[in-house]
């Protein structure tokens, strides 16, 4: 399988779990319905499992774009791979939300509340404040790739495809990527962040997450869904990439 194919696949499963379980509990007349925050973040932290366990051995199971940024940024990953696997994200991403919407078609139907419906899809804040908004993503999104750069074991996908155990940079051994990577910590990781910084914006930490889905909902022919909220989509977006910038450069510090 290669690279490209694996983190669409993987994104996919992703968001399918994780939105799957948001529509479970949100939406109308399902066997999930207000099941609660509780069910949602192990939904998500499940997805990140699932995700991450499939597709390991071929990409390094970035699923997210703020991911394969913060690799690249501490010089851990090839910068000539980041926009395949961030379009390979978000294509993913669009996919899996796609294949909630088909398993929950009737009950999107039967639900009236158009912000219900986007929540399936893509995230929002509570409390419509964007500085706030965007810190709360920053600080979430540094956790959680900060917490990856030192939870993984050695590895490296060059730029040619070929998952590396080792390369050398300056005179010295060095490796990274989520390839060889446990993922149940991560998983974990992220339901830890779910339960504790999940409350105010519904912790996207991912642009795939939101982007590929928000794409999606402003496709799909739900009658009562209502606008894509197109003017908070810059945060689940800038935000990820600014607080995985900002670990990679603590880690690089602390290294």
């Amino acid at each position: 399988m290669s690279p490209f194919i694996a983190e669409i696949i993987g994104t996919g499963i992703l968001i399918l779990l994780g939105n799957g379980v948001v529509a479970n509990v949100v939406l109308n007349k399902t066997k999930g319905h207000q099941g609660g925050w509780i069910v949602i973040t192990w939904g998500w932290a499940i997805g990140v499992f699932a995700g991450v366990f499939t597709v390991a051995q071929f990409s390094g199971a970035h699923i997210n774009p703020a991911v394969t940024i913060g690799l690249a940024t501490a010089g851990l990953f090839d910068w000539a791979l980041v926009l395949p696997y961030i379009a390979a994200q978000v294509i993913g991403g669009a996919i899996g939300s796609f294949l909630v919407w088909v398993a929950y078609k009737d009950h999107f139907a039967a639900t009236q509340d158009k912000n219900l419906i986007l929540a399936c899809h893509s995230t929002s804040p509570n409390i419509r404040n964007y500085p706030s908004n965007f810190m709360t993503e920053v600080i979430g999104t540094f956790i959680l790739v900060f917490g990856v750069l030192y939870i993984a074991a050695p590895g490296f996908m060059s730029a040619d495809g070929e998952f590396l155990k080792v390369i050398v940079i300056d005179g010295q051994e060095v490796g990274f990527g989520l390839g060889a990577l446990a993922a149940l910590p991560v998983a974990l990781l992220v339901l830890g962040l779910g339960l504790s910084l999940g409350g105010p914006t519904g912790y996207a930490i991912n642009p795939a997450r939101d982007l590929g889905p928000r794409i999606m909902h402003s496709l799909l022919p739900i009658p009562t869904k209502g606008g894509s909220d197109w003017a908070y989509s810059w945060v689940p977006i800038a935000a990820p990439i600014t607080g995985a910038a900002l670990a990679a450069g603590l880690y690089l510090l602390l290294s």
